[in-house]
């Protein structure tokens, strides 16, 4: 029993080892600062997408507001290094923010919230014309319901049961575009009696291919803009023009010169001569005699083919012993009931 106990011991001690794994989401721990006002606007925070989850090169894993009060207070006069998780695209990304000697403050808002709140986030996929969504002003695949001042949505379901519970009350959204990266108060009546299905009329989508997408760099391109152009690098070199392009000038008569010396680098199919017919030619040389006539059918691409694959076939018959076709087939088996019988084989 000691042997084993020692063992266990030893498998529980490896265990204790083992460092802990991170997180989906870049690092360890699931909890953070979310940021809920920001008074000051030097500051590059966003609030609700914002999560404070490190200070300093050291991660928060105290609620405590204090601590993290104290650190700031700590740095009055330089600057404070805050590690900052946005949940548009869940980046991560540190922050140099200097802090005054008069009132070493920040100027945020924050509360000690879970990473996955942001996760319940509605993507409005489509919208039926005619809806309360419609009226509302929702737009598809750009919108992202994101919450509501009613309460706290928590669930795939949580949105569903506060639209029954405000079916034909005035109900407000809080709406995400990512497209222009602009966060709106949206109200909506939801309603069972507007002519369509649904109580909002629109679609939505809930899950990790839902969540909030990385901001766009620049905004959606109007009617009518360019979207591409044909730009030249600099390292790119002028080809000259090909031989090709520009029929010869000589007088052979197949292909004369353009009458547009401009147009020189455009094939024109009408500004072309025809060929000669066939019967000049057939007149001008001699007739074919019958040797040239066969070489000349034993040359075209179909029969050459056709040897090459009858001579490939020859040669893989003769490697593998492959054993030839009898002229005479083989004999017919015995008549049933009548004749000599075969012998027996034995077996030894």
């Amino acid at each position: 029993m000691s042997v084993f106990g020692a063992l266990n011991r030893f498998i529980s001690r490896l265990d204790a080892d083992v460092p802990p794994q991170k997180s989906k989401r870049g690092f360890q721990g699931t909890f953070g600062f979310q940021v809920l006002r920001n008074k000051n606007h030097e500051v590059p925070i966003e609030p609700w997408y914002d999560f404070v989850v490190g200070i300093n090169g050291r991660q928060i894993d105290d609620p405590d507001p204090t601590l993290f009060a104290t650190e700031v207070r700590n740095c009055a006069g330089s600057t404070v290094i805050l590690t900052l998780w946005n949940s548009k695209g869940q980046r991560i990304r540190v922050l140099h923010v200097p802090v005054p000697t008069p009132s070493p403050t920040l100027g945020i808002t924050l509360q000690w919230t879970p990473l996955a709140s942001t996760d319940d986030v509605w993507h409005v996929l489509d919208v039926i014309p005619n809806s309360p969504a419609d009226v509302a002003g929702l737009l598809p695949y750009g919108d992202y319901i994101i919450g509501t001042p009613e309460g706290i949505v928590h669930g795939e379901s949580g949105l569903g049961e506060l639209v029954e519970d405000y079916l034909s009350r005035p109900l407000r959204l809080y709406v995400y575009n990512h497209e222009y990266a602009v966060t709106r108060l949206v109200t909506i009546t939801p309603s069972r009696s507007w002519g369509g299905s649904g109580a909002l009329g629109c679609v939505l989508g809930y899950g990790a291919l839902h969540h909030l997408p990385l901001p766009l760099t620049e905004p959606p391109a109007a009617p009518g803009d360019t979207l591409f152009e044909t730009a030249r690098f600099s390292n790119e070199q002028t080809r000259p023009e090909s031989s090709h392009s520009q029929p010869p000038s000589t007088g052979d008569g197949l292909h004369p010169p353009p009458s547009n010396p401009g147009s020189s680098d455009f094939l024109i199919p009408a500004a072309m001569t025809a060929p000669p017919p066939l019967a000049s030619l057939s007149a001008t040389s001699p007739p074919l005699s019958r040797a040239s006539r066969k070489q000349r059918q034993g040359l075209s691409p179909n029969r050459a083919f056709d040897e090459y694959f009858m001579e490939g076939e020859k040669k893989s018959k003769e490697e593998d012993f492959a054993p030839k076709a009898k002229a005479t087939p083989p004999p017919p088996p015995p008549k049933v009931g009548g004749g000599s019988r075969p012998p027996m084989e034995e077996e030894l």
